[in-house]
């Protein structure tokens, strides 16, 4: 392994050995680069040696997907062959794309009511790798917005959570537009229906989490514009402090 390990920006500038470590699970990826260039179906058969041969085809086949579609392949046939127990495995491991598997395990379990898949993506929406903070949402976000309003509920609490990335995964799963996600209709066409998440960081001091509003509020005013704009008017007047300055200048990115 590399001694001075720096995360490469370029596929083709990952180290080979780096690359075989990432692809087996022993290392974290330190790049989004990283992350995209891992052989899947190689880490898989790794963590799971004992998967039947047309499980480890499938996830051959699911190598060729973008990488979303990728991650949620393999999550899904990881359910079906090992069952909700391959959860805990991926949960506890070292590698973050496999942490991963584990957040869309978690977010294709139909049973599951909004809170108690919030309970359990909570962990992993406040891992401390950025990468499966990213997986904790986006695997999640599918079914949040087949029951938007009891979700929106149920990520109230989440909003006054001490970290800072359970407060930004409130404000980052259901955003009107996102990253590599589908949009949101209903919050395009009403954002005002994100109020009760959005509203309490206003002012949150971390600048983590302000990106995450403002980005929101970005989002709404593609569609919403004037609603964008009145909102922030009335943030700054209400709340007038560095932060609700910071979130609604970066809201308003857009529009000026």
């Amino acid at each position: 392994m590399s001694t001075a390990r720096k995360g490469a920006s370029r596929m083709q500038d990952i180290p080979p050995d780096v690359l075989d470590a990432l692809s087996c699970g022993t290392l974290a990826t330190a790049t989004l680069t990283e992350g995209l260039a891992i052989d899947q179906a190689r880490l898989l058969r790794c963590v799971f040696p004992d998967l039947p041969a047309a499980s480890l085809a499938a996830a051959q086949a699911a190598t060729d997907l973008g990488i979303v579609k990728r991650m949620a392949a393999i999550a899904a046939l990881l359910l079906e062959t090992v069952g909700p127990s391959a959860i805990a495995t991926c949960q506890s491991h070292l590698s973050d794309t496999v942490r991963g598997w584990a957040c869309f395990m978690i977010g294709a379990d139909p049973a599951s009511e909004p809170q108690q898949r919030l309970q359990t993506i909570q962990p992993l929406a406040d891992d401390p790798h950025f990468g499966v903070r990213e997986w904790a949402w986006l695997a999640v976000r599918p079914a949040l917005v087949q029951t938007l309003s009891d979700s929106i509920d149920a990520l109230i609490p989440w909003t006054a959570s001490p970290s800072e990335r359970v407060r930004r995964f409130a404000s980052e799963a259901l955003r009107p537009r996102g990253v590599w996600c589908s949009h949101i209709p209903a919050l395009k066409k009403d954002p005002a229906l994100g109020l009760p998440l959005l509203a309490p960081l206003r002012t949150d001091p971390a600048v983590y989490v302000q990106d995450s509003v403002a980005n929101w509020l970005n989002d709404a005013a593609k569609d919403q514009p004037d609603w964008v704009r009145a909102l922030c008017e009335d943030w700054r007047s209400d709340t007038p402090t560095p932060a609700t300055d910071r979130i609604c200048t970066r809201a308003l990115r857009s529009l000026t």
